[in-house]
């Protein structure tokens, strides 16, 4: 049978943390060859020189899977939701998001560990909800929230990190060419 599990898992020692650092998004079906190994789940390729555009973001942005099973239907998905908190309202970012709001980009999520995991690799993530908000009192978020939706037949795959263990290199290795970083005026 094809279901069958293939490993167990010991209590993980507590050297992890949460939150995102990163998200790096793509155009829809900008990948060209798509590669990965089947045993691992682990994306290695994605093409060659595939624009992407860095987000940095710090606080209140998540990112989680959620498993729908239905014995009696026969089927399985992983809803991706990545909940996005940015801060200051500038013209070029409202083009931007209105941009990604139209489209549904494929995404590129890392963490503060180094996990770097592909969202919507095949159906791509859709805007899903958000805010512009100006705040009202001197300390509230005067910004954007987004959330992005993705439904697939599995879960975000990971990307091959690198062996030198960082970020960009990884990037490079599975295809990506130097992000398109924005500024922070």
């Amino acid at each position: 049978m094809a279901c069958e599990l293939s490993l167990g898992r010991k209590e993980p020692c507590k050297d992890v943390v949460g939150g995102i650092k990163n998200v790096y998004f793509v155009d829809f079906g900008d990948f060209s060859a798509i590669t990965y190994t089947s045993s691992t789940d682990i994306v290695a390729s994605v093409g060659s020189n595939v624009a992407s555009f860095k987000y940095e973001v710090k606080g209140n942005s998540s990112f989680e899977q959620n498993i729908t099973s239905s014995r009696e239907n026969g089927t399985t998905f992983f809803e991706q939701t990545l909940n996005l908190t940015l801060h200051k309202l500038t013209k070029e970012d409202n083009k931007e998001l209105k941009l990604m709001a139209y489209g549904r980009p494929h995404v590129v999520v890392e963490d503060y560990n180094k996990n770097l995991f592909l969202m919507g690799l095949e159906n791509g993530a859709d805007v899903s909800g958000g805010t512009i908000v100006t705040g009202a009192a001197m300390g509230d978020l005067s910004g954007y929230t987004l959330t992005l939706t993705g439904m697939e037949k599995v879960p975000a795959n990971f990307l091959d990190v690198a062996t030198d263990g960082t970020v960009a290199t990884a990037l490079s290795d599975a295809g990506f060419a130097t992000p398109t970083v924005g500024t922070n005026s």
